[in-house]
This record gives C-alpha cells, sequence and structure tokens, in this order.
C-alpha cells in the first residue's frame, strides 16, 4: 500500500484539510518540503526510494538496481536509491544517484507500474552501465535472465533505444552467454592465454572417473598432475553449481591440481588467468623455457 506522496497527490486523495489535519496530529509527516507520508513511523528503505522520487520532477523515474528490485530481481541486497531524471532537471536535495536521461517515456518507463519506474530491460541496461565492475554488470545481466525477468529482444531494443552507454559491448556478450550463443568461446580464449604465458598444450575433454560415472574435463597436463575447469554460465544455477563442486573435489581426490575459470575471467582478465596458471606450473615442477635460446 502507498504512503509517500507528492503534497498535491495526497491533497486531492484524501482532502487537503485531512492532510493538514492528520499531519497536525502527527498521525502523518512531511519528511521534506513537498512530500506527505501517511504514517508517523521511519521511513523503511522502499519509503526512502519513493522519497527521492517524489523530490524529483513528474517524468522521472526510479532506474537501474532499484527498478529492478521492484520488478522482482533477488539476490542484490543493496542500499542505494537509483533514480532518471530528465534531461536538464536540477539534482533534488536526497542522497540518491542521479542519472540524466532524454528517453523517458513509455517506451522505456512503464505507464502503469507504481512507483514509476523504468522497463525492466531499460532497468538491466543501465544497471550494467552504472555497475562498479566489469564482474557486477555481467553478474547483473546474467541473473536476469536467469530469473526469467527480461529477454534478448527486450534487452537488445533496450540497447537500441539507449544508444551509446558505458560497457555495451560487454552487456551483449554476456547476453550471448546467457541465451547460450557462444558456449565454444571460452576454451579458444583459454588457449589464447595458455600460448601467451608459454605454457604447453593440454589435453582437452580427457575422460577422468567420479563417483557417479565418467566425466570430461577442460583441459589437463598428465605430467604435471594439474587440471583446468572452465565455467560459463550455467554453473551459476544452483543444481549446476552443486554438480561443479563435487566434480572438482572428484578431480582433487584424484591426484590433481585443480583450477578452475569462469567465462568472464578467460575473456576480460587475461593477465590474472595466465599468471595463476604459471605459478602452479612453477609449484608443480614446470621449467618455464628461455626464450633467448634459438
Amino acid at each position: 500500500m502507498r504512503t509517500v506522496f507528492r503534497s498535491a497527490e495526497a491533497d486531492t486523495a484524501f482532502g487537503a484539510a485531512t492532510v493538514r489535519r492528520r499531519v497536525r496530529r502527527g498521525q502523518w509527516r512531511r519528511p521534506a518540503r513537498g512530500v506527505v507520508v501517511t504514517h508517523s513511523r521511519e521511513l523503511d528503505r522502499r519509503e526512502q526510494q519513493e522519497l527521492a522520487l517524489c523530490l524529483a520532477p513528474p517524468a522521472s523515474a526510479l532506474g537501474g538496481l532499484t527498478a529492478l528490485e521492484r520488478d522482482r530481481l533477488k539476490g542484490f541486497g543493496q542500499t542505494t536509491t537509483w533514480v532518471v531524471l530528465p534531461e536538464g532537471a536540477r539534482r533534488p536535495q536526497h542522497d540518491a544517484v542521479f542519472h540524466w536521461s532524454t528517453r523517458l517515456d513509455h517506451e522505456d518507463v512503464h505507464p502503469t507500474h507504481e512507483p514509476r519506474r523504468t522497463r525492466t530491460a531499460r532497468s538491466l541496461v543501465d544497471a550494467a552501465s552504472w555497475a562498479p565492475s566489469d564482474r557486477a554488470a555481467r553478474t547483473y545481466v546474467i541473473a536476469a535472465f536467469q530469473q526469467g525477468l527480461v529477454s534478448a529482444r527486450t534487452v537488445r531494443e533496450a540497447l537500441q533505444r539507449r544508444g551509446p552507454c558505458r560497457r555495451r559491448a560487454l552487456i551483449v556478450e554476456s547476453v550471448l552467454d546467457a541465451v547460450g550463443g557462444i558456449q565454444s568461446l571460452p576454451e579458444r580464449d583459454f588457449d589464447d592465454v595458455r600460448r601467451s604465458v608459454g605454457l604447453p598444450a593440454p589435453t582437452r575433454q580427457a575422460r577422468a572417473k567420479g563417483s557417479d560415472g565418467r566425466f570430461h574435463l577442460d583441459a589437463t597436463w598428465d605430467d604435471w598432475d594439474i587440471a583446468v575447469e572452465l565455467h560459463g554460465v550455467g554453473h551459476l544455477e544452483a543444481e549446476q553449481w552443486s554438480t561443479d563442486l563435487a566434480r572438482a573435489n572428484e578431480i582433487v581426490i584424484g591426484g590433481r591440481r585443480l583450477l578452475a575459470f569462469s567465462s568472464f575471467s578467460v575473456r576480460r582478465q587475461r593477465a590474472e588467468v595466465g599468471d595463476q596458471l604459471v605459478r602452479l606450473f612453477l609449484a608443480r615442477g614446470w621449467t618455464k623455457p628461455d626464450a633467448s635460446r634459438p
């Protein structure tokens, strides 16, 4: 039930005399100029979000992770309030994070949802663009797809309307990962990293025996008892994650040293992946070839 109103909205809904009387008696509050709250308690987090929106111009909307949370995105307990203001609007006096946009019409803002907020696909594009890191941006995109909140079509359309934005390429890449469009790329990218640090070629898709049958390893080096597992999007799902952990345990029990990398790390944190690979090989007695020898 809505409890935070602009003063004009409260006057229309309840009558100006009723609003003044209840505020005067302490039954209702005015936490900021032009805003009425229909109770006398401290505002909770969702009411603080609505307060920020009430302090903004009427064309504004909740956006990013705040709007996604309202649309039932789970797994991101965040306290920041994100609000999108119309281009040229003055920044309200509130500790929310404000962004400005020329696209706040019905295509990007849902016409009936309360509180007013950007549509889910637009919210996701904004959240990924505003994220504190590439890893966080990718996680938002994957989570939204796994929770069934968006589709490739709606995100593509939101990107087209949004125009140039930060991390556009990463968002597209993450969407393709989420819908299963580029499963083969991590292995190819991993091989690029492996060659760049001078490591020998592995055995691909080697068979290993687990407690419940046989499975394949992404890359193995039997001379050093090393194995590598490359994880795509699927391992973020609870059931698959549990299976992957069991597989990893069986690999270690079998005597191998195991490294596991996400497709994100292989593509976008190559220096870190290469460094960890080299350090494990060195620890297992590998000697790096002398590049100065003919």
